[in-house]
């Protein structure tokens, strides 16, 4: 009988030892709970972008810094400061050079930036993509939105302000994969859906807010009976309301913008755009973030590690959600 207590006392201990080892990472230390996922100050993880003096960049850093702020290391916010994709793979390039502990992508161009961004993979570098990714890439994490459902999200709810019926047209960013994917979601619902309703033009506004109030004004010109138009871009809505506010067409053409600056939120807030799109940025930083430091400390495999035979243990892609921004719900989207 005593054998039979002390081998139960024995695997009670060991027991209670498995659990305390598994529970490790929250153990209480000086009376706070030690957090299982810690780095290093020394650890620099590096944000790289385009036109990074914009707005829509400020929540996805924001996020970016919260979640570095969580696992005790640093970052850092790069950029290309216009719109120009040699910029972008010349600033990549200087932040590959540094070897830093991951870097955090969105690419200007889904092909230019394809060859840089493989440097950084050879050289053992974490890399995600984010906003918008890399199809010819070995790196297959991406974060972002899901662009197709946000074009088709965008075309329901044009169909909603025009009655199903009337001219639209689009003013995008021709070269970059997430404004095509949203250009075609948007086309394909209008085709599929609502007969009353075509788009008539695609123009390239170049990611510039004066270019795209000139082609509005252009297109507004051409096109008397045009009845609304939705903006792919960040500062397209407020170019195209610019162009309304010239022509005296506030309020007879509907104008679905894209993103939450604050430019765009004072349009929808006075009703000069309809609607814009606003998508989960803060959440593309975040999880970037906590995505490149599981990656760095080799707590997952990312899927590039060897050509195509790694499986992925990072989610492939993380659709970090769009809603719909009215003027009855704006002023919850601007910055506190």
């Amino acid at each position: 009988m005593k054998k039979l207590l002390v081998v139960y006392l024995a695997l009670i201990i060991a027991f209670l030892g498995y659990v305390y080892q598994s529970r490790a990472p929250f153990r209480m230390q000086n009376g706070q709970a030690e957090e299982g996922l810690r780095g290093s100050i020394s650890e620099k993880y590096v944000m790289v972008t385009f036109q990074s003096g914009i707005d829509y960049w400020k929540n996805c850093l924001k996020g970016f810094e919260d979640a570095a702020q969580l696992l005790n290391v640093s970052v850092e916010f790069k950029g290309a400061t216009q719109y120009d994709v040699n910029e972008e793979k010349t600033v990549l390039e200087q932040v590959i050079a540094r070897k830093p502990s991951g870097i955090a992508i969105s690419a200007i161009n889904s092909e230019a930036l394809g060859a840089t961004i493989q440097k950084a993979v050879d050289a053992g570098i974490p890399v995600v993509l984010f906003d918008s990714g890399i199809t010819a890439s070995r790196v297959k994490t991406f974060l972002g939105t899901n662009n197709h459902n946000a074009g088709a999200t965008a075309a329901d709810k044009m169909a909603e302000l025009l009655n199903r019926q009337g001219k639209t047209a689009i003013i995008t960013q021709p070269n970059q994969s997430n404004h095509q994917e949203r250009t075609q979601g948007f086309v394909e619902a209008i085709e599929a859906t609502y007969p009353g309703m075509s788009v008539i033009a695609i123009e390239d506004g170049k990611g510039d807010q004066r270019e795209t109030e000139r082609i509005a004004v252009k297109l507004l010109q051409e096109h008397p009976d045009l009845t609304g138009i939705f903006a792919t871009q960040a500062n397209g809505g407020v170019g195209i309301g610019n162009a309304l506010l010239q022509l005296g067409k506030k309020g007879t053409v509907k104008v679905i913008g894209f993103d939450t600056d604050k430019g765009t939120l004072d349009m929808v807030k006075n009703g000069t755009i309809s609607a814009t799109m606003a998508q989960g940025t803060w959440n593309m930083g975040y999880w970037s973030m906590q995505y490149l430091f599981h990656l760095n400390h080799g707590l997952v495999e990312s899927g590039a590690a060897s050509r195509g035979a790694a499986v992925s243990t990072l989610p492939v892609n993380t659709d970090t959600g769009i809603t719909i921004v009215t003027e009855a719900n704006v002023d919850g989207y601007y910055a506190k």
